[in-house]
């Protein structure tokens, strides 16, 4: 029986607010599937997951709300200047969402795909690089950035907090990160969405041909 083919995987990550939801719905309008971690991190920690009593462990009760689901604006208060427990965090949900993940790509692998994004700001952390063919970094200025947590509502000491911690040379330490985990320049890209949506949307779309041409 003939093994059935994968289809190519791109990874997309870098800071917040640079646009890695954006360029990942281009993607699907030409008919990628996209994979989003961050919901799947979400559904790592639903009621019933085997998460929950690592958390519980760790945390402690008054991260759950009284029916018993995770309270994720205090658990984001803990963790958010607490690497430690951040790191905490991430070893214990990491390992479900890799397995969530792996099931969509199973499942896209049936669809017959032709390619599947996943969207990660952990890409790398959370162990999903090594599983792409290809991966894109996409940034966008530092001032841009800014106006578009500002446009998604954010307060402003939230968002000096953030880009603190995912500030200018982000972009620089995961392209270190990822050569550092084998990955070679010929499979990383750069994607600048600093210019209009039409500019963007030309450089994705010659970014994925490149991508498929390399993947025949």
């Amino acid at each position: 029986m003939t093994a059935k083919r994968q289809p190519l995987l791109i990874g997309l990550t870098g800071p917040i607010g640079c646009g890695k939801s954006t360029v990942a719905r281009m993607l699907a309008d030409v008919g990628g599937t996209v994979v989003d971690a961050d919901v799947l991190a979400r559904r790592a920690t639903e009621p019933g997951r085997a998460t929950l009593p690592l958390i519980g462990e760790r945390f402690g009760n008054a991260v759950f709300t009284a029916d018993g689901e995770m309270d994720r604006a205090a658990v984001a208060r803990i963790v958010f200047d607490d690497e430690a427990a951040l790191r905490d965090l991430e070893r214990i949900i990491h390992p479900e969402v890799r397995r969530l993940v792996a099931q969509e790509l199973a499942s896209a692998a049936d669809a017959d795909a032709p390619f599947v994004v996943i969207e990660a700001i952990k890409l790398i952390e959370g162990g999903l690089a090594e599983r792409c063919d290809h991966v894109w970094l996409i940034t966008c200025g530092a001032a841009i950035q800014r106006q578009r947590l500002v446009g998604r509502g954010a307060e402003s000491a939230d968002i000096d907090r953030r880009l603190a911690t995912q500030g200018e040379g982000l972009t620089g330490r995961l392209e270190v990160l990822l050569e550092a985990a084998g990955r070679s320049r010929s499979t990383i890209r750069i994607i600048s969405t600093d210019g209009s949506l039409d500019e963007t949307r030309e450089l994705v779309e010659e970014a994925l041909a490149d991508a498929l041409d390399d993947g025949r």
